[in-house]
């Protein structure tokens, strides 16, 4: 079989963001301004944006500067969750997001991918939900479809696709388990 990959046939099959075409506009605007940039420190305002554009957001959650969120109407963050500088939570679909969770500067959730064994590289879109406790480090990068269970640490740079245990680290391009961990 001699397929190649033909990008002019792409078409998002059965996707749809969820919003029209002005809500997201409007979103980009307000995220540009409000989120992305490095200068609004107005943490309350951030989260009544959020709430405004659909998302569920817990009390005393922090979001740091130039964090970028693709639909806050597929976003649910716990109370008192930390979202770190130059997070990007790419939510195609919906990302879950527990209570007590630090996502650390540079973190990546990726709920999208392509069918690469298809000539018109058709989009596949899977939900990522981090339980509580979960620590994301710096530079992490979560695959579509991951599951972290409570109290889990994914070390800085490590890759993690699928699903995890509690009370577990986990380091490496795949991440792999390396210990349990004890909160004394």
């Amino acid at each position: 079989m001699n397929l190649k990959t033909q990008l002019n046939l792409y078409k998002p099959q059965n996707y749809s963001p969820g919003r029209s075409k002005l809500v997201i506009g409007l979103w980009m605007l307000v995220s540009l301004v409000v989120f992305e940039s490095g200068w609004f420190p107005v943490l309350g305002l951030k989260r009544i944006l959020l709430r405004a554009f659909g998302a569920s957001i817990g009390t005393g959650v922090i979001i740091k500067p130039q964090v970028k969120i693709k639909f806050p109407w597929k976003l649910q963050v716990g109370s008192y969750s930390w979202i770190g500088e130059k997070v990007w939570i790419d939510n195609l679909v919906p990302v879950t997001i527990g209570a007590h969770c630090c996502i650390s500067q540079g973190a990546y959730l990726c709920c999208g991918n392509h069918q690469y064994s298809k000539p018109t590289f058709d989009l596949i879109t899977q939900p990522i939900e981090l339980k509580q406790g979960v620590w994301l480090a710096a530079q992490s990068m979560i695959a579509p479809g991951t599951t972290v269970e409570e109290h889990c640490v994914v070390t800085a740079g490590s890759v993690l696709s699928g699903s995890t245990e509690p009370y577990t680290v986990y380091r490496g391009n795949p991440a792999v388990k390396i210990r349990m961990r004890k909160i004394n």
